[in-house]
C-alpha cells in the first residue's frame, strides 16, 4: 500500500521527502489547506471583476508584463503559457523524481498563496494517487523564473497535451488522464503561471542528490574504518579529547562513529603497544576532520533544501487576508543552487579520500599487504586496475563539481537578467553520487580483502558484519577473474543505504 502524506497541515520532513522519492505515495490535503485554496482563488476572481491590472492574472509575462489581456482571453493566456513553455530537451526524468516534484508542487500550491482553485490541486493529487507521471525532459531550466520548462511539461498533461508514463508505458496525455479518472483541465486565471513558476524541479533533483550523497557518505565511513583496520592503522586520532578541543560538530560526531565502528577489533589490539609507525597517512588519520566537515556541509544543504521544499516559490503571490497580490522573486532558485554546489563538493571529497585509502591498500610499500591485494601478484594483477577506475571516477567528479551558481545567462530579453542555474547544478549530483558509489565499492572490496589477510584475527563485530555484507555479493579475490560484477554488486549495496546500518542508522540530515 502506498505511503500517505498529508499536505497543507505543516512542513514536510526530509524523511517524508525521501519516502516520496523511493516509493509511490498517496496524498491527502488538509481541510484548512482546501479553505486556503478557495480563499486565494476568490481573491483572484475579485481582482478580475474589479477591472484592476495585476501581473500574471491579466497581463503578459516576462518582458510582456505591460501587455493587458482582455477578460475573454484569460483562459487562452494560461493555456498558451503552458504550451509555449513546454520546450524541454534531453532524457526524461525517472518516475521517482517526477513523483517527488509533484508532491512539492502540491505542497506549495496548498499554502493558498498561489491563487489556484482546489480543482486544479486535486487534479495533481489524482495523478499522483494513480501513479500517472508526466513525461518531463531533464534539460531546459536555468533556475529562474522558476523551473519553467520542466514544470510546463508536468502541467501540459493536466490540460491534455504531452505524454505521461503509467506502469512503465508512455501514453498520450488524454489516455493517461483517463487512468486517473480525469478529463483535460481548463486552467483559470493565473493557474498556468502558478503551475510553471516555482523551484520544484530543481529542489526535487537536489533532494535526490542529497539522499544519494547521504548513502555514499555512510558507506564511506564504514569503508574508512575497514581500511584503517586492514592497514593496521591507529584509532588514537579518533579520541574524543582531540575533537572536543576543535569543537566542530561534524568532526566530533564522525570521530565517535569511527570509534564505534572499530571498537573491539582484535586486529587493532594486536598492534596497540608495539607499532613501529608514528602516524598514519592523512586519509586514515584525518577522517574525522574531512568526513566531519562533509557531514556539516551535507547537514547545511539538507536544511536549505528542506526549507525550500516546504516553501511557496511562485510569483506573484496572493494574500487573501488583505486582498493583495504582490510581485516578488521567490521563484529564484539561488538557495537550491548553493545547496547543490555544496553537495557536489561534498561528493567530490567523499570520493577523493576513499580513493586515497584504496591506493594505500594496493601498495605493498605502504600497506604491508600483498601487492595489489592478491596472492601470486605478477601472475595476478589483483586490484591494480580497480584502483585506476577509482582514480578515473574521482577525476571526473572534480570536473563535474565546478560551481553552477556562479554562472548566469540573462534570459527573456534581459528582463530576467540574473538566474541561478540550479537545475543542472542539481542534475549532475546523481551522476556524481553514482561515481562515488563505485569508488566506495572499490574501497570496500579492497578493505575486505585486506582484513582477510589478517586472519585468524578478526576486526570488530560491526565491521565483521560489514565484511559479511560485502562477501554476500562478492566472494574473496584469490586469483584474477572478471572484476566488473563485483564492483557493480557492492556499489548497489552502497546505493541502497546499506552503510547506514553499521552507523546506527545515522544520515547527515537526520543527525
Amino acid at each position: 500500500m502506498a505511503n500517505v502524506l498529508t499536505l497543507g497541515a505543516g512542513p514536510l520532513s526530509l524523511a517524508q521527502l525521501r519516502q516520496a522519492l523511493i516509493a509511490p505515495v498517496r496524498v491527502e490535503i488538509a481541510p484548512g489547506a482546501l479553505d486556503a485554496l478557495d480563499a486565494g482563488a476568490a481573491t483572484v476572481a475579485r481582482i478580475i471583476d474589479s477591472g484592476a491590472t495585476v501581473y500574471g492574472i491579466n497581463t503578459g509575462f516576462g518582458l510582456l508584463a505591460d501587455t493587458r489581456i482582455s477578460p475573454g482571453d484569460l483562459e487562452t493566456l494560461q493555456k498558451n503559457l503552458v504550451l509555449s513553455h513546454a520546450c524541454g530537451v534531453g532524457a526524461l526524468l525517472p518516475d521517482s523524481i517526477v513523483r517527488l516534484m509533484t508532491v512539492l508542487k502540491i505542497a506549495s500550491l496548498s499554502r493558498g498563496a498561489s491563487g489556484v482553485r482546489r480543482e486544479t490541486v486535486l487534479a495533481l493529487k489524482a495523478l499522483l494517487d494513480a501513479e500517472v507521471y508526466p513525461c518531463i525532459p531533464s534539460k531546459g531550466s536555468v533556475g529562474a523564473s522558476g523551473d519553467l520548462a520542466p514544470l510546463a511539461h508536468m502541467s501540459a498533461v493536466l490540460i491534455g497535451w504531452g505524454e505521461a508514463r503509467v506502469n512503465g508505458r508512455i501514453l498520450p496525455a488524454t489516455e493517461a488522464l483517463a487512468v486517473a479518472g480525469l478529463k483535460p483541465l481548463v486552467l483559470g486565471p493565473k493557474e498556468g503561471l502558478a503551475l510553471l513558476n516555482g523551484t520544484q524541479f530543481s529542489t526535487a533533483v537536489a533532494l535526490a542528490g542529497l539522499f544519494a550523497a547521504e548513502d555514499v557518505f555512510a558507506a564511506a565511513l564504514t569503508a574508512g574504518a575497514m581500511s584503517t583496520d586492514a592497514l593496521k592503522g591507529s584509532d588514537t586520532p579518533f579520541d574524543p579529547r582531540i575533537h572536543a578541543l576543535r569543537g566542530q560538530p561534524g568532526q566530533i560526531d564522525v570521530a565517535a562513529m569511527l570509534r564505534g565502528l572499530i571498537a573491539g577489533s582484535e586486529i587493532r589490539e594486536s598492534h596497540r603497544h608495539d607499532c613501529t609507525k608514528v602516524q598514519d597517512p592523512y586519509s586514515l588519520r584525518c577522517q574525522p576532520q574531512v568526513m566531519g566537515a562533509i557531514l556539516d556541509v551535507l547537514r547545511s544543504a539538507a536544511r536549505m533544501l528542506e526549507t525550500e521544499a516546504c516553501g511557496v516559490t511562485d510569483n506573484p503571490l496572493v494574500f487573501a487576508d488583505t486582498g493583495e497580490v504582490l510581485s516578488g522573486g521567490n521563484f529564484h532558485a539561488e538557495p537550491v543552487a548553493f545547496a547543490a554546489d555544496m553537495i557536489a563538493m561534498a561528493l567530490c571529497e567523499i570520493g577523493n579520500i576513499s580513493e586515497r585509502r584504496t591506493s594505500i591498500l594496493v601498495d605493498p610499500k605502504m600497506s604491508g599487504l600483498p601487492a595489489f591485494l592478491v596472492r601470486e601478484s605478477g601472475l595476478n594483477s589483483g586490484f591494480m586496475i580497480a584502483q585506476v577506475t577509482a582514480a578515473a571516477l574521482v577525476s571526473e567528479n572534480k570536473m563535474l563539481a565546478h560551481p553552477a551558481v556562479v554562472d548566469t545567462v540573462p534570459t527573456s530579453a534581459n528582463q530576467e537578467d540574473h538566474v541561478s542555474m540550479a537545475a543542472h547544478g542539481a542534475r549532475r549530483l546523481l551522476d556524481m553520487a553514482d561515481n562515488v558509489a563505485n569508488v566506495v565499492a572499490i574501497e570496500l572490496l579492497a578493505a575486505a580483502q585486506g582484513l582477510e589477510f589478517h586472519r585468524p584475527l578478526r576486526t570488530s563485530d560491526v565491521l565483521e558484519g560489514a565484511l559479511a555484507g560485502v562477501r554476500s555479493v562478492a566472494p574473496g579475490y584469490d586469483s584474477d577473474r572478471f572484476f566488473a560484477p563485483d564492483i557493480h554488486h557492492v556499489a548497489a549495496l552502497v546505493r541502497s543505504g546499506w552503510g547506514r546500518s553499521p552507523v546506527s542508522g545515522l544520515t547527515p540530515s537526520e543527525a
